[in-house]
């Protein structure tokens, strides 16, 4: 085959995505419906809101995702979807649209992890990136440094044993007043303050010096807002994000640099939502620059939750031999190298 065109499926959270790529590398389309709005009233996403938003527009999205490649249905060769880890529900309805849209057009079924997808969106960025190299994904549910030795040969090597950094600064945002999803407000905000405001805590795990926890970090901020309110202070919330995107930028950086080191790569790449923080970019190509490494951060449209990404990995999973029935499963939960199909 010359050319195989995936149509991708992504639902894990409270985005709708779905696209069209060819061979792994090329986008076609890309169409991503938010619910952000619809859940910042809540201060989070409500799973059962997101799921009912899922079914409403996935169809129109399919449709959609196809009229801007300028195909018809029949020109797909294959379906990948994100089947975990996520939101159950929401996963769920992006798994039952791959599996019927494969079934009706008699097309391969590619069940593709959510992180690895991630992981994935450097090489629609990058066309000269190959494994082997180590990667940092950091979103809102997960947080691993991931030993990509092959396309589909992965494993993490280091892990946060409690909240993902993207759900730390979420919390985070809420407790300084700022609007859901905190990544973007906070940012912004931490841009007018000194990162020396507050003295917060950098975690270490003893014996796993590339796992994190954030954790601690997220109640030193929540104390910190609380003693301000309850005293009468004013609180300086531009040192406070300032302070707090330092401490993630601290717990994340040095440890990937260490890993590579360890591991002998010449070639770091960073994924997901948090690697859109302006703190993170910089400090990474800091370290790259001053050890000499390449570093790979994909532009900002690739790192919240699309399905171009789902399509690449899943045309690397294609060629890996990987493919599912009809009796294909969601899992909310599911470590990158330890793959239920």
């Amino acid at each position: 085959m010359n050319f195989m065109r995936i149509l991708s499926v992504e639902s894990s959270c409270d985005e709708t995505a779905v696209a069209v790529t060819e061979n792994g590398r090329t986008v076609l389309s890309s169409v991503v419906f938010s619910q952000a709005d619809m859940h910042a009233i809540y201060g989070g996403v409500v799973p059962e809101i997101a799921s009912r938003n899922h079914i409403t527009v996935i169809s129109r999205l399919a449709q959609s995702a196809l009229d801007k490649a300028g195909m018809e249905k029949t020109d797909i060769d294959a379906i990948a979807v994100t089947y975990a880890p996520g939101l159950i529900g929401a996963l769920l309805v992006g798994v039952n649209f791959a599996k019927g849209a494969a079934l009706s057009l008699g097309v391969p079924l590619i069940p593709v992890h959510h992180v690895r997808g991630h992981i994935a969106a450097n090489y629609i960025a990058y066309p000269e990136l190959e494994p082997p190299f180590l990667c940092l994904a950091i979103s809102g549910g997960n947080t691993v440094i991931v030993d990509v030795r092959g396309y589909t040969d992965m494993s993490i090597i280091g892990a946060t044993h409690d909240d993902a950094a993207g759900e730390c600064f979420d919390k985070a945002a809420r407790v300084l007043g700022l609007p859901y999803p905190g990544g973007g407000p906070m940012d912004k905000l931490a841009k007018e303050g000194s990162d020396t405001s507050f003295s917060l805590p950098r975690a270490k795990i003893d014996g796993k010096p590339y796992d994190m926890s954030f954790s601690g970090l997220k109640t030193a901020v929540v104390n910190i807002a609380h003693h301000a309110e309850q005293t009468g202070g004013e609180l300086d919330k531009a040192g406070l994000a300032a302070s707090f995107a330092a401490a993630v930028s601290d717990t994340l950086v040095p440890r990937t640099m260490a890993a590579a080191r360890e591991l002998g790569y010449d070639q770091i790449a960073v994924a997901g939502g948090v690697a859109a923080n302006s703190r993170i970019r910089a400090d990474f190509e800091r370290a790259c620059t001053a050890e000499g490494k390449k570093l790979f951060v994909p532009p900002l449209r690739l790192c919240g939750d699309n399905a171009a990404m789902i399509g690449c990995q899943g045309y690397y999973e294609y060629l890996a031999g990987v493919t599912a029935g009809s009796d294909l499963n969601a899992y909310a939960t599911m470590d990158i190298d330890n793959l239920v199909r």
